[in-house]
């Protein structure tokens, strides 16, 4: 018998929406299509206004859904951070007419997705042996910076949502020192979280500090991009570090660094000895840097308890599709 199921991604600027159907063995991808959030009212009325398009017969009303979305979830109720929707799960299955919703915060649903990814999803970043009955944890530097954990259980994998994001950033050198004084200065905040630093916007930060403090005069490339709407300084950055850029090169190892030390002190945090995954924007983009000695010895760098990171895999989530991947698979559980 085949189901239909219901997987969204749903974000502050923007949502996907896809209908996979089941049949025993792997969700199939039968459509989806991207949705500009501020569009609509609530994600009530795009979801019901999707299956009326939803062009893929014979199809039936999907059966369960399972919605990622970026921000905790709590009671079945979430809030987006940056957009001003209310979600209710009860409100999603009776607005949408579909039995079983869920929503799962967007880095917790990749739990679900891990134990089903193929080898070309995947690329290694450390080698390793992963133990199977300890916990995980997944990580993502995007626009952000994702967290959560995995508990094995009895029946699979338990996903646990976490805002370790959001921690106090700790800087490890005088350079981290001075990055930190800057942030706290240019961004009028009362606190630097990892967030700030860690994450593909954190790559920008770095590149501005660099640029504040070495090139007054603006006569670096990237200078113009620094303060341009809409520019991607990241990606520019990246690029230009390969390219053999000193400053460039300067700001991408000091985020590595900082992005290391981070997940090796999440890994210590959580005893992650069934492995460490790296997911986000980055992940794919940034591969060769996170494989590159900036990230692997600050991964390590924990003086007496480096042995017990020493054996720690660590992976990398190449696929971008991965949250939708994931989110399909928490349906199928859904199903009972």
């Amino acid at each position: 018998m085949t189901s239909t199921l219901l997987a969204g991604d749903i974000g502050g600027t923007k949502t996907l929406l896809s209908l996979y159907s089941w049949e025993g063995e792997a969700p199939q991808l039968r459509c989806s299509e991207r949705f500009p959030s501020a569009d609509w009212p609530d994600l009530g009325a795009m979801v019901v206004h999707f299956l009326e398009r939803a062009d893929v017969p014979p199809l039936a009303r999907p059966a369960a859904a399972c919605f990622a979305v970026a921000g905790p979830v709590q009671g079945g109720q979430a809030r987006l951070t940056n957009l001003d929707w209310r979600l209710s799960e009860a409100e999603l299955a009776r607005e949408c007419g579909i039995e079983r919703v869920e929503l799962v915060n967007d880095f917790a649903v990749l739990i679900h997705g891990l134990p089903h990814l193929r080898p070309e999803q995947l690329a290694t970043v450390r080698e390793g042996t992963a133990l199977a009955e300890e916990p995980l944890l997944i990580l993502g530097a995007g626009t952000g910076l994702g967290v959560a954990l995995g508990i094995p259980t009895a029946t699979g994998l338990k996903a646990v949502a976490s805002e370790a994001a959001h921690g106090e950033f700790a800087p490890r050198s005088e350079a981290e020192w001075q990055l930190k004084v800057w942030l706290r200065q240019h961004l009028a905040l009362e606190r630097v979280s990892i967030e700030r630093v860690v994450s593909g916007t954190g790559l920008g930060h770095v590149a501005r500090w660099l640029l504040a403090s070495r090139d007054p005069q603006g006569r670096h490339p990237l200078s113009a991009l620094a303060g341009a709407e809409g520019a991607d300084l990241p990606a520019a950055v990246a690029a230009a570090a390969g390219r053999g850029d000193p400053l460039a090169a300067q700001a991408l190892d000091l985020w590595l660094e900082a992005y290391g030390s981070v997940v090796g002190d999440l890994a210590l945090a959580c005893l992650s000895r069934g492995g460490v995954w790296l997911a986000g924007g980055t992940a794919a983009k940034l591969l060769e840097g996170l494989r590159a000695r900036p990230f692997q010895e600050a991964f390590l760098a924990k003086g007496r308890l480096r042995p017990a990171l020493d054996t720690m895999p660590i992976q990398a989530v190449i696929d971008p599709a991965v949250g939708p991947f994931s989110a399909a698979w928490r349906a199928v559980a859904l199903l009972g």
